[in-house]
């Protein structure tokens, strides 16, 4: 169990990223989601210890991670929005050498560690290729690698689908799946359906405010009812914004369709069965 209570941070440009978070994260698959500038970068970097926090707590089972960061960077596996790697190394020898700094002294067994990972990470048949010659998935799946060396209990990934094209991203979902069902995975995405598809629970944080969290499934049930749906002119659109709560837009078939958050259906508007999305933007409108 990761516990996070009353967590702030200030840089010193007076920007609050954090505003006394307060989050419950069990063991499985955890989704922060949010837009970029919410703050979830710099939750990230605190949980990793890379910053430290104006005030607030964290706790790892019984261990103080912002106390104790020596201790915690042993059982951490991270994987930030942007790592660099030695592009003229293998990724075998790049995560040999991984293994190495995280204590893998042993070769026979740091042997053993990264072929297994490499194999669990779908690059063992292009373990012996130059990293700078890899596709934008198959890094991504190189730094989940390196983030698994040494058993982590809790592990980060921060947007990790970002610029994936589908089959990567459906590749990376299915291998932090597997990940999720043995140790804490936070995974921070500003992509709504990487939460929808991953976790079993959640949270969305937006100006460095929590702004909703728990089960998927119970938070979308919080708005069913209140979701209303109208395909209007792209001209009438602002008419529509002054009058309802219009949470989200796109276009459909030449026509706007807006929704609307309302205890009551507007005139001409339909009920719908809200999603994920729904939800997301009724709480960033501070609506949910």
């Amino acid at each position: 169990m990761l516990s996070i209570q009353n967590l702030s941070k200030t840089y010193p440009n007076g920007v609050q990223a954090l505003k006394n978070v307060t989050l419950e994260i069990p063991r499985g698959m955890f989704g922060l989601l949010g837009p970029n500038g919410a703050g979830k970068s710099t939750l990230m970097r605190t949980i990793a210890t890379l910053q430290a926090a104006d005030s607030g707590t964290i706790m790892l089972d019984d261990l103080d991670v912002l106390k104790r960061r020596e201790e915690v960077r042993k059982v951490l596996g991270y994987l930030p929005q942007e790592f660099g790697v030695y592009p003229r190394i293998s990724a075998l020898s790049m995560l040999d050498h991984f293994a190495l700094l995280k204590g893998v002294t042993n070769k026979g067994e740091r042997k053993r560690v990264v072929e297994g990972l490499l194999r669990q990470t779908n690059l063992w048949e292009v373990r012996k290729r130059r990293l700078d010659t890899y596709s934008g998935g198959m890094k991504q799946r190189f730094g989940i690698a390196q983030a698994l060396l040494g058993d982590p209990r809790l592990i980060i990934v921060d947007e990790p689908t970002a610029g994936l094209d589908p089959e990567e991203r459906n590749r990376f979902h299915n291998l932090l799946a597997e990940i999720g069902e043995n140790v804490v995975v936070l995974l921070s995405t500003h992509i709504v359906e990487d939460v929808r598809d991953l976790c079993s629970q959640m949270a969305i944080i937006s100006e460095g405010e929590v702004l909703l969290s728990g089960k998927p499934e119970e938070i979308i049930r919080g708005i069913d009812g209140k979701i209303w749906v109208k395909e209007i002119e792209k001209a009438e659109l602002e008419s529509y914004k002054s009058e309802h709560t219009v949470i989200s837009t796109r276009l459909y078939g030449g026509k706007t369709l807006i929704h609307v958050h309302g205890d009551t259906a507007p005139p001409g508007f339909s009920p719908v069965t809200p999603d994920l999305k729904d939800v997301y933007f009724s709480a960033l409108k501070r609506v949910a």
